[in-house]
């Protein structure tokens, strides 16, 4: 580290002078809070926290990128027709597919986690310095770049050790791990950041559209919100952990954020400078137009130089001495006969010491059983994994990954569907808590070693059907109806489950034939689908969130008579509703009038033999 960092006080001092340019550029269009270092660099965070991220978990295992530094003046936003002349440099230019890719994980992003506040604008400076835009855009149609991109292997040598994790099937190296795609995942973390985003399937870490998803994913994890500048640089740190990294991506982000435009695929200007640029590494310089990284998989034991790095010169051999006999024929000296080899020994190389992770040989349960919830709630019982040595000797500080597969929206606290906790003094490390989405069924989460090829521990987990143990009408008014009307109230229930107001519950609704026989009526009150038709049984039906359903407006045909309708839900909560059908009731005909006639007396008669 301090050799990387003398290197980069050296190639400081050489560009001070071009840099005091950028700075007074980059400071008179800052947004607030940004300043800009010595190098032009923007520097809204100089003084943010290095990452905690360990390489093994960060996007790219905190391999090497582009240094480069964005132009002195941005262009406003253009518009994507004329010469690439008429639209500003191609520097400033990001490729047509790469640039839609971009857009489209920020688009995806906004629907999944719109608490995150992610720009596109972000992907693209991350894009920008791990890759120079794929290569200036050399992709396909579907966005797969025509050659892989592949960075150093992390062997250690100058970077972070490590080792193979994914049997080379990324980056085709069996040994160690390297930096792979765009947005240059190092298969480790490839394994569970990964997504497919132009849906053709496959999560391919060298196609921007599955690569730009997953790294918006990556920078959104924990709940960060990019809208602010304390959780924006502990993202971009976790992706790569430098101070300088953080300065580039900051100046790239706000470069973009001044304007850029769309240029054709293939046409961008490919950077130049890289972090690695100084390490003494020896081989054939990239081929022009890569990203510092290959264009394919690497031989094990080798990385690739900085570009520029001239081969060492041949020392030239030692003259002959004259005084010596030649071998005859060839004028040379003879040479000496050969002494016997040294008796002793040459001593062994030391056997480096074993790392905790390097001795782990299997995980075990260490009591997670019975994973079962209701949808939408959290798990009682949390997964916990023990790592031990062949002779089932407990390891601690090792990392252990859980990862949630299968067909759930199951996730752990926090939304995410992989966590990684260290193992404790006992070997045993506890996953998060398990939080049950809405989808019911099985699922798996599977407990890996990060680091070392060991076979997986599964634990099964189950999702069931969220329930209530009691209904009851919200209303007491009777429920009636004339033959052939409607009934004038809607039959209004609320589930509760042990007394707690049951939300999103499914309900089934069932005109029956009577309270002993469950079987549906075939006369009498209907409910009607979307075409008109009668139907007497309806499913689907879920509680709000207050545990309150209204059902549909119920219907009656010719039937009179007291009728049933019965309503049930997962748990056991049974209601019967009561429905009368009945003619409507005469009313009573008027009694007879006693009134007189007009003008006759009321008053009894007195004469004789009335």
């Amino acid at each position: 580290m301090a050799a990387h960092f003398d290197r980069r006080l050296r190639k400081a001092a050489v560009t001070t002078t071009v840099a005091a340019v950028a700075v007074a550029a980059l400071s008179a269009s800052q947004a607030p809070n940004v300043t800009a270092d010595s190098h032009g660099r923007q520097t809204t965070a100089d003084n943010a926290p290095a990452s905690d991220t360990p390489p093994s978990e960060s996007a790219t295992g905190n391999s090497p990128y582009y240094t480069d530094l964005p132009p002195l003046k941005s262009p406003s936003p253009a518009p994507t027709i004329g010469t690439p002349a008429s639209r500003g440099t191609s520097e400033a230019g990001i490729p047509a597919t790469v640039l839609d890719a971009y857009k489209k994980a920020e688009s995806a992003l906004r629907q999944s986690k719109p608490g995150c506040n992610l720009p596109w604008q972000l992907l693209a400076a991350i894009g920008k310095v791990e890759s120079g835009q794929a290569r200036g855009g050399r992709v396909t149609a579907d966005g797969t770049t025509t050659s892989p991109i592949i960075g150093p292997q992390l062997d250690g040598n100058g970077f972070a050790l490590i080792k193979d994790t994914d049997n080379g099937v990324h980056d085709g190296n069996s040994d160690y791990d390297n930096a792979v795609g765009p947005m240059q995942f190092i298969p480790s973390t490839w394994a569970w950041a990964s997504r497919d985003g132009n849906g053709d399937g496959k999560e391919d870490p060298n196609n921007i559209y599955d690569a730009a998803l997953a790294a918006g994913h990556y920078l959104c994890r924990f709940g960060w919100d990019l809208s602010t500048q304390a959780d924006l640089n502990r993202a971009i740190l976790s992706y790569n952990n430098s101070q300088d990294y953080l300065r580039t991506v900051l100046s790239w982000l706000e470069h973009y954020r001044k304007g850029t435009h769309e240029i054709p695929d293939g046409t961008g200007t490919l950077p130049v400078d890289r972090s690695d640029d100084d390490t003494d590494v020896t081989g054939p310089s990239p081929s022009p137009g890569g990203t510092g990284a290959s264009t394919g998989p690497q031989a094990p034991g080798t990385r690739p130089p900085g570009p520029g790095k001239p081969d060492k010169p041949t020392e030239p051999s030692a003259p002959a001495d004259p005084t010596k006999p030649s071998d005859p024929g060839t004028g040379s000296p003879s040479p000496r006969p050969t002494e016997p080899a040294d008796p002793e020994t040459p001593p062994e190389t030391p056997t480096p010491t074993p790392t905790p992770t390097d001795t782990v040989h299997h995980l075990e349960n260490a009591g997670a059983t019975g994973l079962t919830a209701i949808a939408g709630d959290t798990f009682t019982k949390k997964i916990s994994t023990r790592a031990e040595t062949k002779a089932g000797k407990a390891v601690g500080k090792v990392r252990i990954r859980f990862t949630v597969l299968g067909d759930t929206d199951a996730t752990f606290a926090g939304g995410e569907k992989f966590a990684a906790v260290t193992t404790n003094a006992a070997g045993v490390a506890v996953a998060p808590a398990l939080v049950a989405g809405e989808k019911t069924g099985g699922f798996t989460v599977r407990a890996t070693v990060v680091g070392r090829a060991v076979a997986g521990l599964d634990y099964r987990a189950t999702v069931t059907e969220r329930v209530a143990d009691a209904l009851a009408r919200t209303g007491d008014s009777a429920l009636t109806c004339t033959p052939g009307g409607a009934f004038a109230d809607r039959v209004a229930v609320k589930a509760t489950h042990k007394g707690a107001a049951a939300d999103k519950v499914a309900v089934t609704a069932t005109l029956v034939k009577s309270v002993l026989d469950p079987a549906e009526n075939d006369k009498g009150p209907f409910f009607k689908d979307a075409d008109g038709k009668a139907v007497r049984t309806l499913t689907g039906l879920r509680t709000d969130a207050k545990g309150l359903l209204t059902l549909p407006k119920l219907y009656a045909d010719d039937t009179t008579g007291t009728f049933v309708l019965r309503l049930t839900t997962a748990g056991g909560a049974t209601l019967d509703v009561r429905l009368k059908v009945a003619e409507a009731e005469t009313e009573p005909s008027p009694a007879p009038s006693t009134d007189a006639s007009p003008g006759a007396s009321t008053e009894p008669s007195t004469e004789p033999g009335a």
